[in-house]
């Protein structure tokens, strides 16, 4: 509690901000839906690593010999390129997801991703002796968090801002979730001694190049727009956006937010994206209200996934505490 106390003012300011940024990008995505999804989302990626190179060459010309060596070990290229497909995957089944269903059950089912995690941790941990259990907070928020999708799903062919629920558009936007979970575990890995922007710069380039080729085969609109189709006036202003709002301020501002305050905080405000980014999309973009059991089975997955999140944070809270009382 005294890491929250002590948390500068303008951190919160930061966090606002940031989960504001994070939920922006549905609605703007869809925005922007003559452009086929992949290659959507290649633009989107595409102008994210523009914006991100800059800080990434700073980052490496202040870095020395040692982390340098390091970044160019295979293992780190691995991870590097493991962390730049998934969030290719993710991208690709999100966005593709925004145009099948509606803007409300797409956020709801891509941030859904901590529910998969509980489950992979019960998979793993029949394998593997020395892996954890899921605690049982974190069984009953996994649990809380599918009876809120299956109300949600009942919302099937309901029509909202011009956007019919269908349960392909709710699978993709959980396809998105499932394959954000490999990009988190990139990062984890990489971010115990790898800075921000050296990170997150040649995973968001890989990521970009990935899905040229996949539009290339799957979208036979590809040629009409091209691979770098958001130079054009009627789009760049959107990616912009994107890139600066959703991605620089939003997915940055809260990578720098973990610095100053505990992950328990960011992760919980996270889980707001859905109901801000319909919110974000009825007010600006007329994107229209959710259904009646949108309503009633949203807000009890989202309870689910906080669940999660705090039963995930108590069990590494107890666990650092036993493993420093062990070294003393």
């Amino acid at each position: 509690m005294s890491a929250v106390n002590s948390t500068p003012n303008w951190v919160w300011l930061l966090l606002v901000a940031a989960v504001f940024g994070v939920s922006s990008a549905g609605a703007l995505f869809q925005q922007v839906d003559d452009v086929p999804p992949l290659l959507r989302a290649s633009w989107r990626l595409q102008l994210t690593a523009i914006v991100l190179a800059p800080f990434a060459i700073i980052q490496w010309f202040n870095h020395g010999h040692l982390l340098k060596h390091r970044f160019t070990e295979k293992s780190t290229m691995l991870w590097l390129a493991g962390g730049g497909l998934f969030l290719a995957l993710h991208f690709g089944a999100w966005v593709a997801s925004l145009d099948q269903t509606s803007l409300t059950h797409s956020l709801l089912f891509v941030t859904a991703h901590p529910l998969i995690i509980v489950f992979g941790m019960m998979l793993i941990a029949k394998f593997l002796v020395n892996y954890r259990n899921p605690s049982r907070l974190e069984v009953i928020g996994a649990c809380v968090g599918f009876v809120g999708a299956a109300l949600a799903l009942v919302d099937l062919g309901d029509e909202q801002g011009g956007r019919t629920v269908t349960i392909w558009g709710d699978f993709l936007a959980f396809l998105g979730a499932l394959f954000v979970v490999g990009y988190i575990v990139s990062g984890r890995v990489l971010r115990k001694w790898m800075p921000i922007f050296l990170y997150a710069f040649p995973v968001t380039l890989i990521g970009a190049c990935l899905l040229i080729p996949a539009s290339f085969l799957f979208e036979k609109e590809f040629l009409e727009f091209g691979m770098f189709g958001w130079i054009e006036a009627e789009y760049i202003s959107w990616f912009l956006a994107l890139a600066l709002i959703a991605g620089l301020l939003g997915h940055t501002g809260l990578n720098t937010c973990l610095r100053y305050m505990p992950p328990l905080v960011v992760s919980t405000s996270v889980t707001l994206e859905p109901l801000i980014g319909s919110i974000i999309g009825y007010i600006i973009f007329d994107t229209g209200l959710p259904g009646f059991w949108t309503w009633l089975g949203g807000p009890v997955l989202i309870t689910g996934i906080i669940l999660v999140i705090v039963g995930s944070s108590t069990e590494y809270t107890n666990t650092q505490t036993s493993e420093t009382t062990e070294a003393k």
